[in-house]
Formats: structure tokens, C-alpha cells, sequence
């Protein structure tokens, strides 16, 4: 085996071994161990960060984080990389915003430079648009761990109705929408799954009261759970083939329409009462594009709301 083929088996295996000891890497590798203990510099000296412990329970192992050995990307698959990341900058907060940034400084500081003149130019030739939102979010990277780790937090949350308050929930998962973060989560307090906007979760903390976590581990993002609506009534609206395209940019919306052939659709499914304020900001917004049938509380908020607004006029 030549010699850089083996530093580049020798790279993939002590980061997946972590812990090793150079008797174990030469009997391996089939070479001395005086060898070993080269290539291990040279290892070193290219940046995989390899610590030592004497004495006879000592070897070797990998701290920090992991280096991936080196990936061949052809120049097509560079770019297209390139712009993933870059393609975060419109979100204020990030769960990786630090490792992002690192990643596509690597990317494009070590490409050719007639690769790097590419991508230049197409900077401003393509985009990926979210809304820019002012509120920060600074508690995604637990909420994430969490949701993986299956681990429950102790948030501190503000809500238009209730104000900040503390409360336990255990995250499913976070995504992204229209500019803003949000987290499915289980809430201990309301015993059910709910949806919280990152940017009004002020703190969030490791639980140690010792709230035993739940089992969630079949719930996946494809798969949110949705909360059963309190005081359920019928929600029936008619709906413009534009009046579904709006509709189907609302995360919350997609799985209650129902699209029909030429495009047009319908919502037919139960909300929750307290519910009422939300959907009438929204249907007023559809305007001309949606044709609602009931609840009958619901056009009576509309048309309240409606006469408020022209009174302003």
C-alpha cells in the first residue's frame, strides 16, 4: 500500500475508532509501529486533532470534533454546494450559523480561482428568497439537540394571549417557514403537541426537575403531530385555483386542502373556536379567492372586522 493511501485509510479509521492505541493501527495496517507513529504526525501536522495518554491504559484518541478525510467534488457539484449555504444568509439566526459560515468560507477559498470568478458572477444571477425578519432566535441549537436527543426543556415562552411563562416541552423537531423558526414540540403544561415560534422562546434550559421525557422517537418532520382543537367547529371554504397557491405556501394549511383537477380546492376540517381572530385576518387577506361557507361565527368576525377597517376610511 503506498504510502498516501494509507494516511488516507489511516484519517477514516482513527475517526471512526475516536480511541486507539499504535499497536493495534500497525497490526492493522500491517506495518511497524515505528511507522505508525509517523504517519500519526503527519495526521497532526494536517490538522486531525489526535491527543495522547501515557501509562498502560494510554493510546490515542481524537478530540473535538471529527475532520472528515478529504471528498472529490467535481466543479458542478462545488457551486451547487456553494449556494446551499449561502443560500441561509437571508435567516437571522441559524441552529449552525458559526459552522455554516466556516463551511462556506472553505468552500470557496480553497476552489480554483477561475471557480471562484463563477461563482461571482452568479451571485447575482440567482437567489433564494426568505423573508427578513428582525427577531432573533437564539435558543435553535438546543431546541435541536433536544428534539434529537429526545431530552425535555425548561423554556421560557412569550405568547400573545398568556405573556412570558415557563413551561416544559419536549422538541419534535424545527423548520422554517416565511422567515420565521418554529418548533414542534410535546407541552408538558397543555399535555398535547404544539407549535412554537422560536423567536418569542427567550430561554430554554435543560429540565432538571426531573420531568421524565416521552417517547418520540417514531414522530419525524414529514410527520408533525397536530393538536386537537378545543371547542371544535367546522371550517368549510371554497377556493380559487390562485386562492390554493396562497394557501399552499402555509406550512400550517397544506395538509387540510383539498386540490382538485383544474387546480381549485377546498378546506373542509375542524378548528379550534379561540381560533376565530386568526382566521379571519386570514381569510380577509385570501380576499376574492376563497368563497367561505361556515362557520357562521367566523363571517360574523369578518364582517365586524371589515367594518372596523372601513371606518379608518
Amino acid at each position: 500500500m503506498s504510502k498516501s493511501k494509507r494516511l488516507m485509510e489511516l484519517m477514516m479509521t482513527v475517526n471512526r475508532k475516536r480511541r486507539f492505541k499504535v499497536q493495534e493501527l500497525a497490526d492493522e495496517f500491517g506495518v511497524s509501529t515505528r511507522t505508525i507513529l509517523r504517519d500519526l504526525q503527519e495526521l497532526s501536522e494536517l490538522g486531525v486533532p489526535l491527543y495522547s495518554e501515557v501509562g498502560p491504559h494510554g493510546g490515542y484518541q481524537v478530540i473535538r470534533e471529527r475532520v472528515l478525510p478529504p471528498i472529490a467534488f467535481t466543479e458542478g457539484e462545488a457551486v451547487a454546494m456553494f449556494f446551499a449555504v449561502h443560500a441561509l444568509r437571508h435567516y437571522s439566526s441559524l441552529p449552525f450559523e458559526a459552522e455554516s459560515a466556516s463551511a462556506l468560507s472553505k468552500f470557496y477559498l480553497h476552489l480554483p480561482g477561475d471557480v471562484r470568478d463563477r461563482i461571482d458572477s452568479m451571485k447575482d444571477r440567482v437567489d433564494f428568497i426568505a423573508a427578513t425578519r428582525r427577531g432573533d432566535a437564539p435558543c435553535l441549537p438546543i431546541l435541536l439537540d433536544a428534539a434529537v436527543r429526545q431530552q425535555v426543556l425548561s423554556i421560557e415562552y412569550e405568547s400573545r394571549e398568556d405573556g412570558a411563562r415557563t413551561r416544559l416541552i419536549q422538541p419534535v423537531c424545527i423548520y422554517a417557514s416565511n422567515g420565521f423558526w418554529y418548533c414542534t414540540a410535546y407541552c408538558f403544561l397543555r399535555q398535547g403537541f404544539r407549535v412554537f415560534r422560536c423567536d418569542r422562546i427567550r430561554e430554554a434550559a435543560y429540565d432538571t426537575s426531573g420531568t421524565e421525557p416521552l417517547d418520540l422517537g417514531d414522530i419525524r418532520l414529514s410527520r408533525k403531530e397536530a393538536a386537537a382543537p378545543k371547542e371544535p367547529i367546522r371550517l368549510r371554504a371554497e377556493l380559487t385555483r390562485a386562492g390554493v397557491q396562497r394557501c399552499e405556501g402555509e406550512l400550517w394549511l397544506a395538509p387540510m386542502l383539498l386540490v382538485r383537477e383544474d387546480g381549485s380546492g377546498s378546506i373542509d376540517t375542524d378548528v379550534s373556536r379561540a381560533d376565530i381572530p386568526f382566521f379571519t385576518e386570514f381569510f380577509i387577506a385570501l380576499g376574492d379567492e376563497t368563497a367561505l361557507q361556515e362557520p357562521a361565527e367566523l363571517k360574523d368576525s369578518i364582517r365586524s372586522r371589515l367594518s372596523e377597517l372601513l371606518a379608518r376610511y
